[in-house]
C-alpha cells in the first residue's frame, strides 16, 4: 500500500485527505522521523510529540498566507514533511542540506527563523501588528512550548499581546503538566464547545437581547464573570485569561480529528487566544518514551529498532564530561562552590552535579538572565556559583553578565560549551561570538583551555579569583592527555607549546582547541625547514602581552588562531597589544585566522574548519602564505568569507 506521506507535496495535497485519513499520515510521518533521524541525528522527542498539532495547524489553516510561528523549532520535522520538503528530508542537518530549525531563506512555509527558546509569540505578534497596518489578511498563529514559557520574553509577548486584544492564536504544546482525566475531559467538552460556532451564535445573541434591557451592559458582564470563574474552575488557564487571553483547553495533542474541530472553531474568532494541548514528548517511539531524562530530545545516530547509539567511541571523554567530572570535583573540595544551568542539565553534563549536590545545583529552565543574575544574587552572599551555559545561549544574558555581575566585580564564573562550531545544528548554535563579547566587559577575566587538563586548572582559577570569569570549550572529545592535579593558573601568563629557535621564522598564537592543530602545524612546517614557535594565549583577557610582543620582535610575523569570529576576537586581542606597546608601528606581518564575517551553516564540524583553514594543514597553508610561498593570505581569507557566507 502507498504511503500517504507520498502524495503530500504540500499543505494543499494535505487538505485534500479526508480527516479520517490523518490518524495514519501520522504514524508514517513518526515513522520517517525516526528513520531519517537515526542517520542525521536530530531534535526527535520533541517533534514525535508534536506530529498531530502540525498536521492539524496546516489542515485548518493555509501557510504561507496564515503564518505559522515556530518557537525554537524543536517540533517542526513534521511541518518540514508537509510544505514541500518530503524528498529532501533525508538530507536534514547535513551539509547543503535542510536545517534542524525553521528558516525564512528554505521555505516560504518557514515564517520566522528560530533556534533559541521563547520568541515566538513576540515573532507572531510584530507579524499580526504589520499586517494590520498593511491591510494584510490571514492568521497568525505561535506554537509554544511549555519549556519556552520558563523564558521571560514569551510573558513579555502575552502581556502585548493581552493588552492590545489582537487576532492572535497561541497553541501551547504542553508535553509536561499531569492533568487527571476527569478534568481533562470536562475542559475538553467546554473548550470545543465555547470554542464552537453555535456557541459564538448564542454568545452574539445574548448580548444582543440584553443590551438595550434595563442593567443589561451589568448583565452582560455578570454573566461573563460567570463564565469565566466556572472555565477557572476546571482548567489551568486562569494565568492566561489575566493576561488578556480567551483560554481552550486543556485539549488532548495526540487526537488529530479533534484538533481539527477545535482548531477550525478557533480559526473564527477573534482576539487572542490560547490552545492549551496536551501532548506526550517522544509520541509513538518506545524508546523514546523510556527515556526518563529527556524523551529522546536530541538524538545523535542511533538504531531505530532499538534507540541505542550506532556506534560507540573508545576515545577520550567529551569536554563536556571533563567539565562535569572537574566541576564535582570542586563542589566536594569547597561547599560554597554551586552549579546553574538553564534548561541543559544533560547537556552541559550538571546531572552529574544534580545527582551528587542536588542542593546546590539548580536548573532554572529557559531563562538565562534569571541565571545570571540568580548566580549573582549567590555570589553576593558568599556562594561561588558556576554557571553552565552553551555560548550561544549565554549570549541572551549579556545585559546581566555586565550589570548584574561585572559591574559588581562578583566572582561568578561562566563555563561556555559548545564553543566554536558545533556541527549539525548550525548557525543558530555555533559558539562565534563569545570571545568578541566577553572581552569587552570590564574586569571580566576571559580563559581559553587547550586540553582537558588546562579546562580543570581554568575552573581552580576562576574559582579563586575576586571577581568575574569565563571560559570556553568546544563540543568534541578532549585532548587525551594525562590528567594532573587541578591548580590555580598565573593570570594573564600563557605557556609556549614549541618554543622555536633563537630567532624562529613565525609565531602561531593560539587561544584554546586551536592551539593543538597549530602544534601539529609546526611539526609539519619544520619538516620543511620553517621554524614556527606556538604559543597558548590560555588567558584571553587579560592578554600575556609581554610574551607575545617580545615573540613577535624577532620574526616580524605572527598567525593569530581562534576558533571564534574575528570581529572583536582573540586576533583582534593581539593586534591592539601590538599596537599598544609600539611593535606594529616597527612592521609585523600577521595573519588572523578564525571564523569569517558570516553566520556558518549547518554541516560536520571537521569538515567546516578545515574548508575554513583552522586545522593543522590549514593553519600551516597560512604559514607559508606569510612566508611568501604561496598566494597573498588576503586572497584565501576573501575566499574563505565566500564560503561562510554559503554555508551560512
Amino acid at each position: 500500500m502507498q504511503r500517504l506521506l507520498d502524495r503530500i507535496d504540500s499543505p494543499g495535497h494535505l487538505k485534500a485527505l479526508p480527516v479520517t485519513d490523518l490518524p495514519r499520515l501520522c504514524e508514517e510521518i513518526r515513522g520517517e522521523i525516526v528513520a531519517v533521524c537515526a542517520r542525521t541525528g536530530g531534535h526527535l522527542g520533541s517533534s514525535l510529540g508534536a506530529v498531530e498539532l502540525n498536521v492539524a495547524l496546516h489542515y485548518v489553516f493555509d501557510s504561507p498566507i496564515d503564518r505559522l510561528v515556530f518557537d525554537v523549532g524543536h517540533q517542526a520535522y513534521a511541518h518540514k514533511l508537509v510544505t514541500g520538503r518530503r524528498d529532501r528530508f533525508a538530507t536534514l542537518r547535513t551539509e547543503g542540506g535542510l536545517a534542524g530549525f525553521p528558516e525564512r531563506a528554505e521555505s516560504e512555509h518557514d515564517a520566522f527563523g528560530v533556534g533559541h527558546a521563547s520568541t515566538a509569540i513576540s515573532a507572531a505578534l510584530g507579524m499580526v501588528e504589520a499586517r494590520r497596518i498593511a491591510g494584510g489578511r490571514g492568521k497568525v498563529v505561535a506554537l509554544v512550548g511549555d519549556g519556552a514559557l520558563t523564558g521571560g520574553v514569551a510573558f513579555e509577548g502575552l502581556n502585548q499581546a493581552g493588552y492590545l486584544r489582537r487576532d492572535l492564536l497561541v497553541v501551547l504544546n504542553d508535553n509536561e503538566m499531569s492533568i487527571s482525566p476527569n478534568v481533562g475531559a470536562v475542559s475538553e467538552w467546554l473548550s470545543k464547545r465555547l470554542a464552537s460556532p453555535s456557541a459564538e451564535r448564542v454568545e452574539r445573541l445574548v448580548k444582543a437581547v440584553l443590551q438595550d434591557a434595563p442593567h443589561g451592559a451589568r448583565t452582560i458582564d455578570v454573566l461573563h464573570r460567570a463564565v469565566e470563574a466556572a472555565k477557572a474552575l476546571v482548567t489551568p488557564g486562569m494565568l492566561f485569561e489575566a493576561l488578556g487571553f480567551r483560554y481552550v483547553g486543556p485539549v488532548d495533542g495526540h487526537d488529530v480529528g479533534a484538533l481539527v474541530e477545535t482548531l477550525a472553531g478557533l480559526a473564527r474568532l477573534e482576539g487572542p487566544v490560547l490552545l492549551h494541548a496536551l501532548t506526550a514528548k517522544g509520541k509513538g517511539y518506545a524508546p523514546a518514551e523510556a527515556d526518563a531524562a529527556t524523551r529522546g530530545h536530541a538524538l545523535s545516530f542511533f538504531d531505530p529498532r532499538t534507540g541505542r547509539p550506532a556506534t560507540r567511541s573508545s576515545g577520550p571523554p567529551p569536554y563536556t564530561d571533563v567539565f562535569a567530572q572537574a566541576l564535582c570535583d570542586e563542589m566536594a573540595r569547597d561547599g560554597r562552590v554551586v552549579a546553574i544551568t538553564a534548561a541543559m542539565l544533560e547537556g552541559t553534563g550538571l546531572r552529574r552535579c544534580q545527582r551528587r549536590f542536588p542542593d546546590r545545583t539548580w536548573d532554572v529552565g529557559i531563562a538565562e538572565q534569571h541565571a545570571v543574575t540568580f548566580a549573582a544574587g549567590l555570589a553576593c552572599e558568599g556562594v561561588r556559583p558556576v554557571v553552565a551555559i552553551y555560548s550561544t545561549f549565554l549570549q541572551r544574558a549579556l545585559d546581566q553578565i555586565i550589570h548584574d555581575v561585572a559591574l559588581q566585580r562578583l566572582p561568578v564564573t561562566f563555563a561556555l560549551d559548545r564553543a566554536g562550531l558545533v556541527g549539525a545544528d548550525g548557525k543558530t548554535h555555533q559558539g562565534a561570538f563569545d570571545l568578541a563579547y566577553l572581552r569587552c566587559v570590564p574586569g571580566l577575566v576571559l580563559m581559553a583551555p587547550s586540553d582537558e587538563n588546562e579546562l580543570r586548572h581554568m575552573l581552580r582559577t576562576a574559582l579563586e579569583l575576586p571577581g568575574p570569569a569565563a571560559f570556553r570549550f568546544p563540543r568534541r572529545a578532549a585532548a587525551g592527555v594525562p590528567a594532573e592535579e587541578p591548580r590555580a593558573l598565573p593570570v594573564g601568563r600563557a605557556r609556549w607549546l614549541r618554543a622555536g629557535g633563537p630567532r624562529p621564522d613565525v609565531v602561531i598564537a593560539a587561544a584554546g582547541a586551536p592551539a593543538l592543530a597549530a602544534l601539529s602545524a609546526a611539526a609539519a612546517l619544520g619538516a620543511e625547514g620553517i621554524d614556527a614557535a606556538v604559543l597558548d594565549a590560555r588567558f584571553v583577557k587579560p592578554l600575556d602581552e609581554e610574551a607575545l610582543c617580545d615573540a613577535v620582535t624577532g620574526p616580524r610575523r605572527l598567525v593569530t588562531v581562534e576558533e571564534g569570529c574575528l570581529a572583536g576576537g582573540f586576533g583582534a586581542a593581539c593586534l591592539e597589544a601590538l599596537a599598544a606597546r609600539g611593535v606594529l608601528a616597527d612592521g609585523v606581518a600577521v595573519a588572523r585566522l578564525g571564523l569569517p564575517d558570516a553566520f556558518v551553516g549547518h554541516g560536520d564540524a571537521g569538515r567546516q574548519l578545515a574548508a575554513l583553514g583552522l586545522d593543522a594543514a590549514g593553519i600551516a597553508r597560512s604559514v607559508r602564505e606569510l612566508l611568501g610561498a604561496e598566494r597573498p593570505a588576503g586572497d584565501r581569507l576573501t575566499a574563505r568569507a565566500d564560503l561562510g557566507r554559503a554555508t551560512g
